[in-house]
């Protein structure tokens, strides 16, 4: 199996005043609308146990049906998942409903707005596997000490287009029921835990509609409101009006617009952003789901699985939203009570098999705890409940704007070399309309701060450490940033570019389950002094042919006159699930006598990852190793690659490889 990927730009975010300005109608103006505090708890409920259903009914479907549309067998029934309802004597956890009980824990903790900083530390203490892709990827950079948006970025997460956030976020949506913009603009800002760019839209248009699902039950309608909620230039957008379309086109024959539908955003999608996981497509495949499933629940579930490509997902969501539509006293029982016995949904059970940590818990305390916080968002957002105690009735601000919490937002250090310019900003468009001040320190000779912002030309090498401090007339933060200004980069003036592994052998890639384009990897080492560390092309990988175990890797230079050297800065590229990562790293230099000597003092900042496991491994991640100043005419570095053992077993040809963009050398 093969997958692919990507363009790269900077991390950005849909705020809310562009959503303001997107969807007018709907985010200003608004009478306050009403909803029975009952009516909203069986809504809830719905929505939970709708996607419950969703992802177990799903699951047997999951990348089954890529080249053709699955068979109009109807219904499916929960075939091979059935027995593990029995085993656990309830509903199990699984991707699609676990991080959003995460999620709901920690708003219960913290406050209905908790921070990126709050869902960070969640990720990485309750996520210890079973995540793949966009979401793998913002993990390991959550543990290499980057902090949301910049885990989602397009220029360090290399699978920001994937499925991710839009079947871990529908929580926000559940939660703000009536505050459609608040839901989109914040379903927006969560997605960019994993992702960017268009790979966060179908996130935005689901929490749109699940929003607005409290208050409207016509499908058509709630997916006008999903559209009008994203960019009006934005990719999902147009592919959404598409969808729309085809369905017009092909009323009664739903295989002839999935055809049409796949063969544009599946077979003919650029090779850096084909996959089967694609968000793009896979928002398609549940708006064509939803229209010819006209309403009805079981026929939209089942639609949800035909689509294919990551069918468990469209399913959970799309039932998701199906159940807050019909409430829990419009699901069918068949499908909440398939074992003999039970006599509540799913047995009032639902079981964590996924995440380290994270407790098992009555459904219908999970569902109480969403009310609660659903009330508590509306009264914080300028709502009110009224009436006498069984009868309450919430009075929802339909106009609320979901504002960001104050944080500062940690990414790459900016990286400063003498006599080269340098534009860095501190911020992302999220946090950037906030105060930013710069309180202690001294910048570098040559360097302005103004609002954020980082310009000029360093003058002199050095370690420099300022403190800043972000406000928003209300709230105050400061925080500490080290400033390192290397000298200029003399990689590029090598006469020789050292390496055990020169090129990559193609075979060896396509007997792989790679999961980027083509146009990513460099077919030649000599790419590693180019500048650029990212992109099409930028990213070598070591894999020769029957590489021996373990494997060592090494990367560097060679001048014809001795060089005077203390700092390497080696940028890796992007990882597969089966390896790319050194777990071991030294600096060499080549002596006098021509024999390859250790530097001596050497420190790694920031140091390696402290395990091999996967989950632990960042993409496009910088690490700069300081020594001793040595004189030579070659260094390189020089350690063990990764070898994951189960990937061998099923590659045989593959064993430990390395994944290289960059190599700096300065004085």
């Amino acid at each position: 199996m093969r997958i692919l990927r990507k363009k790269n730009t900077g991390p950005g975010m849909l705020l809310s005043l562009l959503l303001l300005a997107v969807i007018p109608s709907l985010a200003s103006g608004q009478k306050p609308v009403q909803i029975t505090v009952s009516d909203l708890k069986d809504k809830i409920a719905g929505a939970w146990i709708g996607q419950m259903i969703g992802n177990i009914y799903g699951l047997p479907h999951e990348n089954k049906y890529i080249n053709a549309p699955g068979p109009e067998k109807w219904p499916y029934g929960y075939t091979k998942n059935l027995d593990k309802l029995q085993k656990y004597d309830g509903a199990f956890s699984d991707d699609d409903t676990d991080i959003e009980y995460m999620y709901l824990l920690q708003m219960e903790k913290y406050g209905p707005e908790p921070s990126y900083a709050r869902l960070r530390d969640a990720w990485m203490y309750h996520i210890h596997d079973r995540v793949w892709l966009a979401n793998r990827g913002a993990l390991g950079l959550m543990h290499f000490g980057y902090t949301p948006p910049f885990t989602g970025s397009k220029n360090l997460n290399p699978h920001w287009y994937q499925i991710d956030p839009q079947l871990i976020n529908e929580i926000w949506g559940v939660t703000a029921p009536g505050m459609i913009h608040y839901a989109a603009s914040k379903s927006d800002w969560a997605a960019r835990i994993t992702s960017d760019d268009w790979g966060v839209e179908p996130t935005v248009f689901y929490g749109a509609m699940y929003s607005a699902a409290y208050f409207e039950s016509d499908i058509q309608k709630l997916i006008e409101i999903g559209i009008a909620s994203l960019p009006s230039q934005g990719r999902f957008r147009a592919t959404a009006t598409e969808m729309i379309a085809l369905h017009s086109k092909y009323p009664g024959d739903w295989k002839a617009a999935w055809e049409e539908m796949a063969l544009k955003y599946y077979v003919n999608e650029h090779n850096m952003t084909k996959t089967i996981w694609n968000a793009n497509l896979n928002g398609a495949c549940a708006i064509l789901a939803m229209l010819y499933g006209e309403g009805d629940f079981q026929r939209t579930l089942d639609l949800s699985c035909a689509m294919g490509f990551d069918a468990d997902n469209q399913a959970a969501t799309v039932a998701g939203l199906m159940g807050i539509i019909l409430g829990l006293k419009g699901l069918p029982r068949n499908l909440y009570l398939p074992v003999e016995g039970w006599t509540t949904p799913f047995n009032d059970h639902y079981v964590n098999i996924t995440r380290y940590d994270l407790p098992d818990a009555k459904i219908s305390d999970i569902i109480d705890q969403t009310v609660k916080a659903a009330i508590d968002l509306a009264v914080l957002n300028g709502g009110s409940v009224s009436g006498r105690p069984g009868s309450e009735v919430l009075t929802i601000n339909a106009n609320a704007v979901f504002s960001p919490p104050l944080e500062f937002y940690i990414g790459p250090a900016p990286v400063l070399e003498t006599g080269r310019p340098v534009d860095y900003t501190f911020y992302t468009s999220a946090n950037q309309s906030y105060n930013w001040t710069m309180v202690s320190g001294t910048l570098p000779m040559g360097l302005n701060f103004d609002k954020g912002r980082l310009t000029g030309t360093p003058q002199e090498a050095g370690n420099y450490r300022i403190g800043l401090r972000l406000d928003n007339n209300k709230d105050m933060l400061m925080k500490e940033f080290d400033l390192l200004v290397r000298t200029e980069n003399i990689a590029p003036t090598a006469d020789t570019i050292l390496a055990n592994v020169r090129q990559l052998n193609e075979k060896v890639l396509d007997s792989c389950w790679y999961t980027f384009g083509k146009s990513m990897y460099a077919w030649n080492v000599d790419v590693i002094n180019d500048g650029r560390t990212m992109g099409e092309g930028s990213v070598f990988y070591s894999l020769a042919a029957k590489a021996k175990i373990p494997k060592v890797d090494y990367y560097g230079y060679g001048w014809d006159n001795p060089q005077q050297i203390s700092m390497i800065a080696f940028h890796s590229g992007c990882l597969e699930e089966f390896g790319g990562w050194f777990t071991s790293l030294n600096v060499q230099y080549m002596d006098g006598t021509g024999h390859w000597t250790p530097v001596e003092k050497m420190t790694i900042t920031p140091s390696l990852p402290a395990t091999s496991i996967v989950f632990f491994q960042p993409h496009f991640a910088e690490y700069v190793i300081s020594f001793d100043t040595v004189e030579t005419k070659a260094i390189r570095i020089i350690g063990d690659a990764a070898v994951q053992g189960h990937w061998h077993k099923y590659t045989k040809e593959v064993t430990g490889f390395t994944s290289m963009t960059e190599l700096s050398v300065y004085h």
